[in-house]
C-alpha cells in the first residue's frame, strides 16, 4: 500500500485521492510556463488525470511535457496518449532525419502500476473557421491495492456543442461497452501475462468543455452515471485577461458501481499553473 494513501482505520479500507487538471500546455494565469507548480498542485494525489499535455508546441518552446512531468513526479507510473500528432517542420540535420512533431493529448499518472491503457480518438468534423484538434480519451486500468480501477482522462471540443454531444456519446459507449470490447487485451495468458479483471466500475475525468445544465451534461449523466463532484462549489476555468469570466467545464463522473464510493469533492482555486483548476474527489473501497 502506498505510504501516502489515506486509510480509514474504522473500515480498514483504502481511500484514494483522485484529481483531474487541464494544464493548458504548462502556461499559467501569469502567462509563464512552469511545470513544477503544476506538479506541486497535485503531488498529494494517488491518481492524476491531465489534459492539454504537449510535446513540440510553439507556445511552450517545444517542451516535452510528459518527460518533464515524469521527472518531477518520479513516484508515479504514467501513460501519455497524443490524440493530435502532426509534423512541425521535420527535416534533415547533418544528414540525419530530425523528427519534429506537435503532440497534444491526455495523461494518466498513478502511484500504482497501470495494467493496461487504450488511447481512444473521439469523433470530429472538419472546421475551417476555428481550431479543431483531434480529441481523445485515455483509458487506464490501474492496479490499486483494492483491485483494478478503470479511469478515463478526457478532453472534449471547445467550440461546437454538436461535436461535443457526439463525443459524449462515444465516451459513454467506450466506457459502458468495455466488457464487450475486452479492453486493451484478452487471452493474455497466451503470452504468459495475467488476466486483467475489473468489476465494470469507471470514472470519467477531464475538461469536458460543457457546463451543468447543457445538453451534453444531460447526456453524460443519463442512465447510471452521476456527477461525482457536483457538491464542489465554484468554477473550474477562468479567462486570465478578465478574472470575472469563469465557467465550470471540468468534471468527474462515475457510474453506479463507483458513485456511492465518491466523496469529498473540491475545486482547488489556489492553483495558478493553468487557466483551469484541479478538481478532486476521494474514492473509498
Amino acid at each position: 500500500m502506498c505510504a501516502n494513501a489515506i486509510v480509514d482505520f474504522e473500515s480498514e479500507c483504502l481511500v484514494m485521492r483522485i484529481v483531474t487538471y487541464n494544464i493548458q500546455y504548462g502556461i499559467g494565469l501569469d502567462g509563464q510556463y512552469d511545470i513544477v507548480r503544476i506538479c506541486d498542485a497535485v503531488r498529494d494525489a494517488d491518481i492524476i488525470c491531465f489534459q492539454e499535455v504537449t510535446r513540440g508546441f510553439i507556445r511552450n518552446a517545444g517542451a516535452d511535457m510528459p518527460a518533464e512531468i515524469e521527472g518531477h513526479l518520479p513516484n508515479f507510473f504514467s501513460s501519455f496518449h497524443a490524440a493530435t500528432d502532426i509534423d512541425m517542420l521535420s527535416g534533415f540535420v547533418e544528414g540525419r532525419a530530425a523528427n519534429r512533431r506537435f503532440q497534444f493529448g491526455n495523461m494518466v499518472l498513478s502511484r500504482w502500476p497501470i495494467a493496461a491503457v487504450r488511447g481512444h480518438l473521439l469523433p470530429r468534423t472538419a472546421r475551417e473557421n476555428a481550431l479543431n484538434l483531434q480529441r481523445g480519451a485515455l483509458e487506464a486500468l490501474i492496479k490499486t491495492p483494492d483491485g483494478p480501477l478503470r479511469v478515463y482522462s478526457i478532453h472534449l471540443d471547445h467550440v461546437s456543442s454538436v461535436e461535443r454531444l457526439s463525443q459524449v456519446q462515444a465516451v459513454r459507449a467506450i466506457a459502458d461497452e468495455y466488457a464487450q470490447t475486452g479492453g486493451a487485451i484478452t487471452g493474455a495468458q497466451e503470452f504468459g501475462l495475467p488476466v486483467k479483471e475489473e468489476d465494470g466500475g469507471y470514472l470519467l475525468l477531464g475538461d469536458f468543455n460543457f457546463e451543468p445544465g447543457s445538453d451534453e451534461y444531460a447526456e453524460m449523466t443519463s442512465g447510471d452515471v452521476i456527477d461525482a463532484a457536483v457538491e464542489a462549489t465554484g468554477w473550474t476555468w477562468v479567462l486570465p485577461e478578465d478574472r470575472r469570466n469563469t465557467k465550470r467545464l471540468d468534471h468527474i463522473f462515475a457510474n453506479s458501481l463507483l458513485s456511492s464510493k465518491c466523496h469529498s469533492p473540491r475545486i482547488d482555486h489556489e492553483a495558478v499553473g493553468s487557466d483551469h483548476m484541479p478538481v478532486w474527489i476521494t474514492l473509498s473501497a
